[in-house]
């Protein structure tokens, strides 16, 4: 019995290691393969974007063969640039403009309609939630065409331009903000605004002191993400467009590539690049100060209970 017990436990211990180095190797061979994978994945997505930001600073006219270091697309092209080309200068402005319009006004109305459907239960309610999400499954084209024809053959104030583009970019846009927000809703719970109003403060006093704080981040990404959005969407500001004096960066961006594009295409969009870019970093920088503020408060809680 004792002899044939301890070659049996010796063979247990000898086969643990080995499983174990297994488990371990298969392990790290996942890691690398998956990231092998994604640093294919952001080659293939940053390399193009990084090629058009170089030829954007090109010298000569050509958008593929490098003639030497030059803002000339940018400033002092006489006719090309970006600066100088009246129709360029037109599309940047009139892009900024629909997101700054549509973010002000889908985030706010998006904000809202969460905080009602995370309080509303009954059918009524869960079709509006489903009017609301079947944006992210309906073709934008199918949505576009619905507004052009709404717009063209149905009497309302407004015609197609501006407004035109922002209610159809508003439509299409909300339900980012009312997705996101009702998610992180449904992690903040209601016991919060609860113990509020326990202590004496009023419906929309809880919601502005307790719940919209509370909502922040979630507020921030769908800025950043409507925002983003906006800046390159063609399907319904194309339709919606009324004159050259409604073109956005995409659709000029497309017109011009069709014809003999200069690199001054290039230029116009290195600059959306730049302005998501610096949205996406002041919503970062935001959500670091909101961070760093909600541990501050932790820290004197603690101290203030420790006492």
């Amino acid at each position: 019995m004792t002899v044939s017990a301890a070659p049996a436990e010796a063979l247990l211990a000898e086969s643990q290691p080995r499983s174990r180095r297994r488990l371990r190797g298969s392990s790290e061979a996942r890691a690398y393969g998956l990231a092998t994978i994604t640093a294919v994945y952001l080659l293939w997505a940053l390399v193009p974007v990084a090629i058009t930001v170089l030829f954007s600073f090109n010298s000569g006219r050509s958008r593929g063969v490098w003639q030497g270091f030059s803002l000339r697309w940018y400033t002092w092209d006489p006719t090309g640039s970006v600066l100088n080309d009246e129709s360029i200068r037109t599309a940047l402005t009139h892009t900024v403009l629909l997101a700054v319009l549509t973010t002000a006004i889908a985030v706010p109305i998006g904000v809202l309609f969460a905080l009602a459907l995370d309080r509303w239960r009954g059918r009524l309610p869960s079709g509006a939630n489903f009017l609301a999400l079947i944006t992210f499954v309906m073709p934008e084209i199918a949505l576009a065409i619905g507004l052009l024809f709404m717009v063209t053959y149905l009497a309302t104030p407004f015609g197609l331009g501006t407004w035109a583009q922002v209610i159809g970019l508003v439509t299409f846009q909300l339900a980012y903000p009312i997705v996101i927000c009702r998610a992180r809703l449904l992690t903040i719970g209601a016991h919060y605004e609860e113990a509020a109003r326990d202590l004496g403060a009023s419906a929309l006093g809880a919601i502005r002191r307790v719940t919209l704080p509370m909502l922040f981040p979630a507020i921030l990404v769908s800025v950043i993400l409507v925002f983003a959005d906006v800046l390159d969407d063609f399907v319904i500001v194309r339709y919606l467009s009324s004159d050259a004096a409604t073109e956005t960066t995409s659709m000029r961006i497309y017109q011009t590539a069709r014809a003999a594009p200069t690199p001054a295409l290039n230029a116009m969009a290195t600059i959306i690049l730049v302005v998501s870019t610096v949205v996406i970093v002041l919503g970062w920088l935001a959500y670091r100060r909101w961070a760093a503020r909600q541990g501050d408060a932790a820290v004197i809680k603690s101290l203030a209970g420790n006492l």
